[in-house]
């Protein structure tokens, strides 16, 4: 069965209506079925049949969506294969639209609406620690938004690890990652083991880009971004646009969760999001009024005597 015909055809019981996105690994369509009613089939590329790889990630993202369980994780329904190689996830549909357009569009967000968004994807990402799972490509595009509610789900587990696997499975050489270059946490391109804390290091980003616009690093092509992210500090916060107003203290929370070292960064991403929260509803101080210079100010008042 070639995918481009999949649209308006059955597949293992789900009647395929309409394409929503594609990725280099796998399409995602619309689909109905007797059961679960309205869901999101995702469905391997053909030419990644008898890629060992490519279908072990693509089992590995159902397995561990599956584990985790929370209101803030699209719910896994069901994995398959409808024919030989033919492999398809069956996942909860989410409302909404992708993050990372929303954001493009208005960004930058309201300070409760970034508190909204960060909770919630703190709290599933959160439950997945718990579950043993680092997510490690935590982005705008790997969550599904509904501005009506605020409501936020969390995809794609499909480069996700074991938080208790051995050093020896877990390391990479230098130069050599998961997830996005973007969003990616230091150590993870300087070969070190990537923990719970890379995906708070993510969530920072998230919401570094959420309250401005911009994201810590401005390098131009991958090897400048990666030159950057191993040895330069973050940009500010306050410093990331020209006109932006943020507190110092929404700005040290944000900072403190993209500290390079991941000892320096919160217990866990609950109490960065938190923090970032708590100083999110804090009032916004009045911006101070420079006082007259002394001498200027004695020299305007004897005109007005």
């Amino acid at each position: 069965m070639s995918r481009e015909s999949l649209v308006g055809t059955t597949l293992a019981g789900y009647e395929i209506r309409s394409v929503v996105g594609e990725g280099g690994t796998s399409a995602v369509y619309r689909a109905d079925h007797p059961t679960h009613g309205t869901v999101a089939l995702k469905v391997l590329r053909d030419r990644l049949r008898q890629d060992r790889t490519a279908v072990a990630r693509f089992v590995r993202e159902a397995q561990y969506g599956g584990r985790v369980l929370h209101p803030n994780v699209v719910r896994t329904i069901e994995i398959g294969e409808a024919e030989p190689g033919l492999h398809f996830l069956a996942i909860e549909w989410a409302g909404g639209e992708i993050l990372e357009r929303y954001a493009k569009r208005h960004c930058p967000l309201a300070p409760s609406e970034v508190a909204d968004i960060v909770e919630q994807i703190a709290a599933a990402v959160q439950a997945a620690h718990d579950a043993g799972i680092v997510h490690r490509d935590l982005k705008p595009e790997n969550v599904m938004y509904d501005p009506a509610t605020r409501q936020v789900k969390l995809l794609d587990f499909g480069i996700a690890a074991e938080t208790d696997q051995g050093a020896d499975e877990r390391l990479t050489r230098a130069g050599f990652f998961v997830g996005t270059l973007m969003y990616v946490a230091p150590e993870a391109l300087s070969g070190e083991m990537v923990t719970a804390a890379a995906d708070q290091y993510s969530l920072a980003t998230i919401a570094y880009f959420l309250l401005s616009g911009c994201h810590p690093y401005s390098g131009k092509s991958p090897r400048e971004m990666f030159t950057q992210l191993l040895s330069q500090p973050p940009l500010p916060l306050s410093k990331a646009k020209e006109g932006l107003l943020v507190s110092p203290a929404i700005e040290a929370v944000v900072m403190r969760g993209l500290a390079k070292s991941p000892a320096e960064r919160y217990p866990n991403v609950r109490t960065f999001a938190q923090e970032l929260r708590n100083a999110l509803d804090a009032p916004t101080p009045e911006p101070e009024r420079s006082a007259q210079p002394g001498m200027l100010g004695k020299i305007k008042g004897l005109f007005k005597r």
